[in-house]
């Protein structure tokens, strides 16, 4: 297990943002456990990527310890060209290479996980939630952010998704800080969610 600082950054350091990547977005889908070793391959080789890792604590040994790990298990985000492509898929950590087909929503996605990576909220793995109430967030860190409301609880939570992986992370928030994008929530969306988990 690494330790906090001896993980990749969750982005090529020159970069304040993923909006800077030039060049096609692609995802790894990578063998198991080798998201931040393809990462740490991927800065060395200079390739613009996005990994978003949240902190966990785990249990070893009687001890309390904190790691970063993947919010998305296997994946890592990349931007380049055929020969980035083909860089990735030498480093023997990857088993497909998947195109992303719709590059404004893709970005769109990402940018919403990275800004929320960037305040301080908690972030949980969500399994693909399509359906729903979709919000847009009008106040706070979160501002400008849009995704899928669910109730957990009684405790309001936002999905940020990421189409092509079927997947997204939730967090908490304010209910009062929403405001909705379609005009008539999905019904059923309660029911279905509670059959995923």
């Amino acid at each position: 297990m690494l330790s906090l600082s001896d993980n990749p950054p969750i982005r090529r350091n020159d970069a304040e943002s993923i909006t800077a990547f030039q060049g096609q977005w692609m995802v790894a889908h990578t063998k198991a456990r080798n998201e931040k070793a393809l990462a740490w391959d991927l800065h060395r080789m200079q390739i613009d990527y996005f990994i978003p890792m949240v902190k966990r604590e785990t249990f070893s040994g009687g001890r309390k310890r904190h790691n970063m790990a993947p919010l998305f298990p296997s994946y890592v985000f990349f931007c380049g060209d055929g020969a980035d492509r083909y860089e990735a898929l030498r480093t023997n950590r990857v088993c497909q290479v998947i195109l992303a087909e719709d590059k404004e929503q893709f970005i769109d996605e990402l940018v919403a996980i990275e800004k929320a990576l960037s305040c301080p909220v908690q972030l949980d793995l969500y399994p693909f939630a399509r359906v729903g109430q979709r919000c847009r967030v009008i106040k706070g860190p979160m501002r400008g952010v849009e995704g899928s409301i669910i109730k957990d609880d009684d405790v309001t939570r936002l999905v940020l998704h990421v189409s092509m992986l079927s997947r997204g992370a939730s967090l908490e928030i304010n209910a009062d800080f929403l405001e909705p994008i379609d005009a008539i929530p999905d019904p059923n969306l309660e029911t279905r969610l509670r059959s995923w988990q």
